[in-house]
């Protein structure tokens, strides 16, 4: 056997002796730090059991005031655990929620009636599956019937008290939301007070920019008409997107009799229906790039049906933590609906806030719970971030403006209709079944790859390749601002640390010591 000389075994042994001091440095780190992590989580505990017990004396029906004593409260509150402003969609889904997990709560919505709206009539699988697991039920459908049962749900719960008022602004005190100012139906101001708020008021919300730093954009707008001829769906109870110019136009069936038509209309500002408008763009612009099927239908609908109109708002979910109010649905996160995808990111946000809140007994302590709530950002940004990036990339494309969109438009519809995995993909991130920034980025680089391969071949001319470079030059516009707002590189961050610190601190530490012995 060859031997190996003096100096190679002696140089060898010294790269190796180099390596100990630091991995044992960092071998001791990670013990520390364990340690100190351990400590402070069973600590935190015991304090906030603590606090809850103390929280448990208290007498329900006072105050503190500004001096520190007890007074009684100024207003004729109940003792409920939550406070919930909305009974929309997401608000009657979360009252039903935490009701069904004894929770008493208090519920306000400006207007009980049942309300006409042009949009969130349209509920993907993945939503449904969620809506199912809350213990509902719905698919397509009028949006303001769906919302009435839901309410009609709530309402029948004891433990839920839903009451008619428009809630003015929240009451904060030391720097924790401690409840509602409200004005009641017969016009009277009032105080309730809770241990925690939750604000559930939609896209039009009066709170949300004092909890959260919105940032709403309104892209388009959608136009909304009811078709009575449901026979004339080119295919029967499915929905269509059709490629208009300059932007698509949605048709789906909400009843056995009724087909809802929206029709996207690009800037902040729509013709005017008053004076016919509104009309005359429809049956002129619009009508003509229609389908035969769907062209005499629509137009009927036109003199028919009442024509409303609705802005498309996005707005990325940039909350602020603070104790005592935690914002939901459209109130904290918005996206264009082309996708039909809001619903599903709200009632996905109410399971994981009900598997989180399951673990806590009593909402007394709100720093705390704040603190607890903060990792409900990290674990919604899944399903959020892909139905939200996914949303806004799709409309981008759909509302080509020049010819390389327009040839990034056309590649798209025939990378869905290759079938496989080009179709099975992105059908899973549309409907919310396969939530995943991985497989959408994936997607859309072979996307890129077969726009290019459709204008390069089979032979590369000077124009095609001066459309391959601008497509390639454009991608970047589609998909990277959506991730910049939806903040992704937050998950490096020390809140995704700190929610991970321990499968990290244990990770470093096998890893250092398996080095450090080897």
């Amino acid at each position: 056997m060859a031997e190996f000389p003096d100096a190679i075994v002696e140089a060898w042994l010294t790269r190796r002796i180099r390596l100990v001091p630091p991995i044992l440095f960092l071998w001791l780190v990670s013990v520390v730090v364990l340690v100190f992590c351990l400590f402070t989580e069973i600590s935190r505990g015991r304090r906030f059991e603590g606090e809850v017990q103390q929280r448990k004396k208290r007498k329900p029906w006072v105050r503190i005031s500004d001096t520190g004593e007890l007074q009684p409260r100024d207003d004729d509150s109940e003792e409920v655990d939550c406070i919930i402003v909305g009974a929309g969609v997401a608000g009657a889904a979360l009252a039903c929620t935490l009701a069904k997990d004894g929770r008493k709560v208090k519920v306000f919505e400006r207007d009980l009636t049942e309300q006409d709206r042009i949009v969130g009539e349209l509920l993907q699988p993945g939503g449904y599956m969620k809506l199912l697991e809350l213990g509902l039920e719905g698919r397509g459908f009028h949006n303001g019937r769906f919302v009435q049962r839901m309410r009609m749900k709530a309402a029948s719960n004891p433990l839920i008290n839903l009451e008619q008022a428009n809630v003015l602004s929240l009451i904060e005190s030391d720097g924790i939301v401690k409840g509602v100012r409200y004005k009641s139906l017969v016009g009277e101001e009032k105080n309730f007070h809770a241990p925690m708020t939750f604000v559930c008021d939609g896209s039009f919300s009066n709170l949300r920019r004092s909890v959260t730093n919105p940032k709403v954009r309104t892209p388009s707008w959608f136009v909304g008409l009811i078709v009575e001829d449901c026979s004339s769906l080119p295919f029967a109870n499915h929905g269509h997107v059709i490629l208009a110019d300059p932007s698509p136009i949605l048709f789906y069936p909400i009843s056995s009799t009724e087909v809802r038509c929206l029709v996207d209309v690009p800037g902040d500002k729509v013709p005017s229906g008053s004076n016919g408008q509104m009309a005359k763009y429809l049956s002129t612009v619009v009508a003509g790039q229609l389908p035969l099927k769907l062209r005499k239908p629509f137009l009927q609908a036109i003199d028919k049906s009442k024509i409303r109109a609705m802005p498309n708002k996005s707005m990325p979910a940039i909350p602020r933590a603070r104790p005592g109010v935690l914002v939901l649905g459209d109130a904290l996160n918005m996206r264009h609906p082309l996708t039909g995808g809001g619903m599903t990111v709200a009632l996905t946000d109410i399971v994981i806030l009900r598997d989180m809140l399951r673990t806590i007994q009593d909402f007394s302590n709100a720093p705390a719970l704040c603190d607890y709530l903060q990792d409900f950002y990290v674990l919604r940004k899944p399903m959020a971030a892909t139905i939200n990036i996914l949303a806004d990339s799709l409309y981008k494309v759909f509302s080509a403006t020049d010819m390389v969109e327009e040839v990034r438009r056309q590649a798209c519809f025939e990378y869905l209709g290759m079938g496989g995995m080009f179709s099975s993909g992105p059908m899973g991130l549309l409907g919310g079944l396969n939530p995943s920034i991985a497989i959408l980025i994936f997607h859309f680089l072979l996307l890129t790859a077969y726009g290019l391969a459709r204008v390069l071949l089979p032979f590369p001319s000077p124009s095609r390749l001066w459309i391959a470079i601008r497509l390639i030059w454009k991608a970047p516009s589609i998909l990277l601002p959506s991730i910049r707002n939806e903040s992704l590189m937050p998950s490096f961050n020390f809140k995704w640390l700190m929610t991970y610190r321990y499968t990290i601190v244990m990770s470093l530490f096998m890893l250092s010591s398996i080095y450090f012995l080897v």
